[in-house]
This record gives structure tokens, sequence and C-alpha cells, in this order.
């Protein structure tokens, strides 16, 4: 494909509004082969010197950053810039494809036809048993789900365990927690969640949400009393006792069905804005005040945001 030629030429033209525009596949693949040709033409050696002394783990910080990015953007529903988002999201997966071709470890057509796959061998119910099984499924899984979203969810978990075990030698299979399954990949917040609901499974767990409110008391002293000694080598124990801490602190939301990560994102936002009402609030600088003037502050802020927050509830 030529970029330079394809740069200057028309957008593929935009279809009306409508369901259309959503699924038209011709102009997405027009668009993303476009995409995938200024990515390989911006590592090629004539080509930009920041983008071609990028490696995988100068740029893997902005992954996350997007990630983040994207979050945002669907919070607070601003699809326009969703789309941007996206679109910076969709960067590092060519960017990362692009580094490995030039490698010669894969093409971004190896991590399409990866997907393709996985998608097909994970929905025998709507691709089929013979398409799924073609893509690689070696789980014996009902296809009839009669519209159970539970019922997708226990092949989709059979046929992704039967992947796993696909190629692995008998003899050299060792003992398997059913923790493996949990990846290390996610914010710790999820994967605290994540094993905590797994541990379940296995009938190891609180019964209900109450018994944990005394474990947080527990952990608390627990760690109270490795703070309090200051000693720069108790470090290590403090750090352990927070972690305590936030875990049961995290199961204690799973039991009583809040997100963790969810309920910090919107403790962060409340945050803000209250801190900004004292700054504003304030006739002096926050750090000209003592501690009961920010104190007062900081109440009436509370005050001022939970009465406006009520407001805007009401019908």
């Amino acid at each position: 494909m030529d970029v330079a030629r394809n740069a200057d030429s028309p957008e593929p033209s935009r279809p009306a509004l409508g369901i259309a525009d959503e699924s038209d596949p011709a102009r997405a693949a027009l668009l993303f082969e476009q995409s995938v040709a200024i990515m390989a033409r911006l590592r090629a050696p004539d080509g930009c010197p920041w983008d071609r002394e990028q490696s995988f783990d100068s740029i893997r910080k902005y992954t996350l950053e997007e990630v983040y990015e994207v979050f945002d953007a669907i919070e607070r529903r601003d699809f326009p810039h969703l789309a941007e988002e996206l679109g910076d999201l969709l960067l590092q997966v060519l960017f990362y494809a692009e580094m490995a071709a030039n490698e010669g470890h894969f093409t971004i057509a190896d991590v399409l036809d990866h997907l393709n796959r996985k998608l097909v061998r994970r929905h025998p119910h709507v691709f089929g048993e013979e398409a799924s099984r073609a893509a690689g499924n070696r789980a014996d899984v009902d296809a009839a789900v009669e519209g159970s979203s539970a019922a997708v969810l226990r092949n989709w978990d059979e046929i992704k365990a039967a992947e796993k075990r696909i190629g692995i030698p008998e003899k050299n299979a060792g003992p398997v927690s059913r923790l493996d399954s949990v990846q290390h990949a996610m914010p710790a917040l999820a994967e605290a969640a994540k094993l905590g609901a797994k541990a379940k499974k296995a009938g190891f767990d609180w019964t209900t949400w109450r018994e944990l409110l005394p474990k947080v008391v527990e952990e608390t002293a627990e760690l109270e009393a490795e703070a309090a000694s200051g000693a720069p080598e108790r470090q290590p124990a403090v750090e352990a006792e927070l972690g305590d801490l936030l875990f049961t602190v995290v199961n204690l939301g799973r039991h009583l069905n809040v997100d963790a990560e969810m309920a910090l994102r919107g403790c962060n936002r409340r945050f803000r804005q209250r801190f900004s009402e004292m700054e504003l609030a304030s006739a002096r600088p926050l750090e000209e005040l003592s501690a009961a003037e920010l104190e007062e502050l900081w109440a009436g802020a509370k005050r001022k945001l939970g009465a406006a927050s009520q407001l805007e509830e009401r019908p």
C-alpha cells in the first residue's frame, strides 16, 4: 500500500449514521490497512527517529496510560473522546506488532489470526460446533445455550481450560491450583477480588459480609502494631500488613457486590471535587491554614456538594 498516496487521498466515504456506520467491515478493513502501513512507514529505516528508537519496554507505560484514558472516557460517557482514545489504544497494538515483526517474532496478521480463531473457537453457539472445532476447540460443551449468559460463560471457561491443556505432556504436568487461572497482569484490586472469588468455590471464604468487619479491625490492629515501631527494618512487615488490610477490604466489597476499583475511583472523584471546593472557599492558601481550619473547610465542602448532589437526583 502506498502510504503517501493514500494519506493524501480522501478518507473512505462515510455512510449515513446508523447501523451501517457502526458495522461497515469494508470501510474498517480499508482504514485498518492504512493504519498498518502508516505504522510500518514510521518504523522504516527512513521513518520517524523517535518511533524507530522505541522498544517494548519504552512504550509499555504508554499502553497503561491509554487503557486508563479509555476507561475515563467511558465513565464520563464522552463518546467522541472515546473514539479518539480507542484509536490511541489501537496504536499501541500496531506499535507492538510492528516491533515484533521487525525482530522476526510475529506480525499484525498473526495477532488478528489468533483473535479471530479464539472468537470462533469460544462461541460455538454462534458460529456452530464444526467451526469452533476447526478453530481449535477441544472441549466438549453444549452449544445450545438457549439465550443463557451463564451457559455461555460456562462453555467459555471449559474451552479456555482445554486450550491450556493442549500440547502439555502428561509427565510434565505438575500440581495445578485453581488460582492459576487468575491472571497476574491486572490491577491488584481486581486480582484480589478474583482470587477471593476463586477461593470461594473451594469453600474457603467468609459466609457473609458482616464476618469481614471484625477481620478489617484485626488487620488494622496488626498494621498499627507494625507501624508503631517506626523502625526502618520493619518496613517490609508494614507493607505486608497494609496488603492484608487492602485484600480484606477488597473481599468485603466482593461480598457487598461492590467493585473495589469502581469504589476507589468514585472516592478519588469525590476527593477531587471536595478539595477543589476547599480551595475555592478559602480566602487564603490552604497551606497557611491550621488543621482545624482545613477540617472545617472539608466539612463545608462535603455539605455543599452533598446538597447539590441531592438536588440533581430529584425528579
